[in-house]
């Protein structure tokens, strides 16, 4: 009897059938969900910290004629294993020397390769190469609500990675040049100054974004540049050294059209582009555009405001003679223009 019970016992404790044993097993259970989402970040970056490098940029002032030494940092990403590397435009336009802290402890020199303050994107390249490059997700994709890892080195702390998660999808907001950037992502993952040109990265440890701005008075209102847009441009400054767009040489300002033209030519829009200013020798002087005109559609697309013009005005549209309708005073119509490339 004595050997029975000692059986049933220890039986007892190695099935969890004792209250012990209960209490243990509904821990694990408990601490599961957690560890699969530490598991998830943790190998996320182990892909790409080793891609992530410290930018410290050195450049001049100027101001009231006078020259005084300026320093700043950001982060930015290895895009390919000889050293070009993806960042910030604002992090590093301007500089005057650049110089790349390594995951492994190098410092090495940098140089600009090309600029693109319409996106917030540049890339640089560091002597030497011989980096962990890290793979561009498709941000196409993209779900709401998903894992959102910011690498970094906000503040100048290298290597700080904070987690949260891909909050909205969708969202634009103005470049220092005034052109809207399209596709943003907005994060609650922890941004601070630093963080700039760093990669905001999924759980699966592909790059979906580029992190580039915060809401200083909100809290958790951080944004990112889309992996598909850094794609994009950075394969076109890593080519040519910048991002070609089309220019057809107007200022203008968008206004409300009266009812009775929209009625009346059953126009698709009840707002356009009213033409202030034509640049002398210009695409659209050429094409015959005037003060007061009224643009609504160019390349068969509707044009309700400025930012749509942009949109329409790429590199596609270069040296290519592109229809465009507008309104003249009570007449609707329509041009031939050939948009040339963005003068520098």
């Amino acid at each position: 009897m004595i050997r029975t019970e000692g059986h049933s016992s220890d039986h007892g404790i190695a099935d969890g059938s004792s209250p012990k044993g209960l209490a243990a097993r509904k821990l694990t259970a408990e601490e599961e969900p957690l560890d699969a989402y530490s598991r998830a970040i943790t190998r996320a970056v182990e892909k790409v910290a080793p891609s992530v490098v410290k930018i410290d940029v050195a450049y001049r002032k100027r101001a009231d004629g006078t020259s005084s030494e300026g320093r700043g940092s950001g982060s930015g990403f290895a895009l390919t294993p000889d050293g070009f590397i993806v960042t910030n435009s604002h992090v590093v336009h301007g500089a005057d020397s650049l110089q790349v802290l390594t995951a492994d402890g190098r410092n090495v020199s940098a140089r600009l390769i090309g600029d693109d303050p319409h996106t917030d994107l540049a890339v640089i390249r560091m002597e030497g190469g011989d980096l962990s490059a890290a793979e561009l997700g498709d941000s196409s994709r993209l779900k709401v609500g998903q894992l959102a890892i910011a690498i970094g080195s906000p503040l100048g702390f290298g290597a700080t990675v904070t987690v949260g998660v891909v909050s909205a999808l969708g969202r634009s907001f103005r470049s220092v040049s005034g052109r809207l950037i399209e596709n943003v992502i907005q994060t609650d993952a922890a941004l601070n100054p630093g963080n700039s040109g760093g990669p905001l990265v999924s759980g699966t440890g592909e790059v979906i974004g580029i992190n580039t701005a915060v809401i200083l008075p909100g809290q958790g209102l951080c944004f990112a540049i889309s992996s598909n847009t850094a794609r994009y441009v950075a394969s076109h400054l890593i080519r040519d050294g910048r991002v070609a767009r089309s220019y057809i040489g107007v200022i203008g300002r968008n206004v409300p059209i009266s009812r009775q033209l929209v009625r009346f030519y059953k126009l698709p829009v009840e707002t356009g582009v009213l033409v202030a200013t034509v640049e002398e020798a210009s695409p659209a002087h050429r094409a015959g555009l005037a003060p007061a005109d009224v643009i609504i559609a160019v390349a068969g697309k509707t044009i309700t405001a400025l930012d749509d013009l942009h949109r329409v005005l790429t590199e596609e549209l270069i040296s290519r003679p592109t229809g465009m309708v507008i309104l003249r005073r009570y007449e609707r119509l329509e041009l031939l223009i050939e948009p040339t490339a963005v003068r520098e």
